[in-house]
């Protein structure tokens, strides 16, 4: 079976990429975070994630734009938006949905369901809701039991691990928790 991949990022891909090909699944890596801020951060993550598939010898497909208005204008505009996280889901799996049945790519997936820190029950409901607007299939994982594992190998292989979800609203949150 072939999959197109939604990467997040590297290190939340590592483990989830591993275990799918275990199961004689084929992944193609697609990298589509708008969400993800400020360009420099962008910029880190976009270039760990291509070295994790030059190193895995995994093909990607990079939609490689720096979304900062976009995501802005869609998650709401707002810090306490309520809707952010589930808005940010819905405009990086909405595309990958719609790459795959471009491709002729049957199903998708995410390493988003790798992180704890994720709402997976919301995201599943938009990936199931996206794959019968697309055509394509949904394939559900829940890969938290990797995570520790994913986040370990991504250090040992000397990749770039964030500190926080990607957008300025999550970077700035993480900042108050730690700075008060």
């Amino acid at each position: 079976m072939n999959l197109l991949f939604h990467c997040c990022c590297a290190p939340c891909a590592i483990a989830p990429v591993e275990s799918l090909r275990a199961e004689g699944i084929s992944p193609t890596l697609f990298w589509h975070n708008p969400n993800i801020h400020p360009s420099s951060e962008y910029a880190s993550r976009r270039d760990s994630a291509l070295a994790f598939a030059a190193l895995g010898g995994l093909p990607l497909d990079l939609n490689d734009e720096y979304g900062l208005r976009r995501f802005l204008r869609e998650a709401g505009g707002e810090a306490e938006c309520a809707g952010r996280c589930g808005a940010c889901y819905r405009m990086r799996l909405e595309r990958t949905a719609r790459r795959a049945a471009e491709l002729g790519i049957g199903a998708f997936g995410a390493s988003l369901f790798v992180s704890p820190y994720q709402r997976h029950d919301e995201m599943r409901g938009i990936c199931e809701e996206l794959a019968a607007r697309h055509g394509v299939e949904f394939l559900y994982r829940d890969f938290r039991p990797l995570f520790r594992e994913s986040q370990a190998r991504a250090r040992a292989l000397g990749m770039y691990m964030q500190k926080y979800c990607g957008c300025i609203f999550s970077e700035a949150d993480g900042y108050a928790r730690k700075y008060g």
